[in-house]
């Protein structure tokens, strides 16, 4: 079954403009349950190292959660580049997002009050952000202009595929694999040489406090991740989260790469596959 393209189970809005920003709009791709619902919705994020990737990676979670009673609102965020960072501008088009679905909540024929966040890789960076710091003065009330700007940008639970939660480890990787290209300093726009703070700032694992526990997290990784090192990242975060009280679950995924969260989930075999009845059950208990 092609859960991405089953129009019978699930309706398609694709390429719904959610914000423009410093004169960028902002697209994202909704996956809805049909039925009068009200659903729980997901603001997808997707991957690509702060330089790259696009909201259709998403595509066959967007059908298959939505076939199953979860949309999922899959967004694009602004990509950095070599002297434009997006730091901490990709995190507040994630708040954005989530208050565009809240705006539209009667609509969409969702819960706004079951809303969660849903990232890979880079994307589970900045979703982590936005789900654990997005109230913080750092990220909070950029585009009091937008829309819906005054509609709450709170989420109950973040899920993170192989995401980067520490930065500085990832600029550390970056650096002894590609000297020169380093994503974390484009998205940054600096280097921990000469900011720090920038870096404690940026990583997730700095709100892994008691004051941000009522978030649940799934978290979900790869024995074998050959770019986001899995000890310093996950393990790191889901420790530091354990310890700060917070409702954590984790989905380690025996010989699975990085790269995986994108593949299409009925396939045989498929690392998708694997980990898409847990995420489910998480989401059921906790959405």
């Amino acid at each position: 079954m092609n859960y991405a393209g089953n129009q019978s189970e699930i309706e398609t809005r694709m390429g719904l403009t959610y914000a423009t920003h410093d004169s960028v709009a902002l697209a994202g791709d909704l996956y809805l349950p049909k039925g009068s619902g009200p659903h729980p919705c997901l603001i997808g994020i997707h991957g690509g190292g702060w330089v790259q990737g696009a909201r259709g990676a998403l595509q066959y979670w967007g059908g298959w959660l939505a076939a199953r009673g979860v949309a999922l609102f899959s967004v694009s965020y602004r990509l950095a580049k070599t002297g434009q960072k997006t730091f901490p501008h990709a995190v507040q088009d994630v708040l954005a997002a989530v208050q565009f679905a809240r705006g539209h909540a009667r609509d969409w024929r969702i819960d706004p009050a079951r809303v969660g966040i849903f990232g890979q890789s880079a994307g589970g960076n900045i979703g982590a952000l936005a789900s654990l710091a997005g109230r913080s003065p750092l990220f909070a009330n950029g585009y009091p202009g937008d829309p819906f700007a005054s509609e709450s940008t709170e989420v109950k639970l973040f899920a993170g595929i192989y995401g980067c939660y520490d930065v500085l480890n990832m600029w550390n990787m970056y650096n002894a694999r590609h000297p020169g290209e380093n994503n974390i300093e484009k998205f940054l726009g600096a280097s921990p040489l000469d900011n720090r703070q920038l870096y404690f700032d940026a990583s997730p694992i700095s709100y892994a406090v008691r004051a941000n526990n009522k978030i649940a997290v799934h978290l979900s990784v790869g024995t074998e991740d050959d770019l986001v090192d899995r000890k310093a990242n996950t393990d790191a975060f889901a420790w530091a989260l354990y310890q700060a009280g917070f409702f954590v679950r984790t989905t380690v995924l025996q010989g699975a790469p990085h790269y995986w969260g994108g593949d299409p989930i009925d396939e045989p075999n498929s690392y998708a596959g694997f980990l898409a009845p847990r995420l489910l059950r998480f989401l059921q208990e906790k959405l």
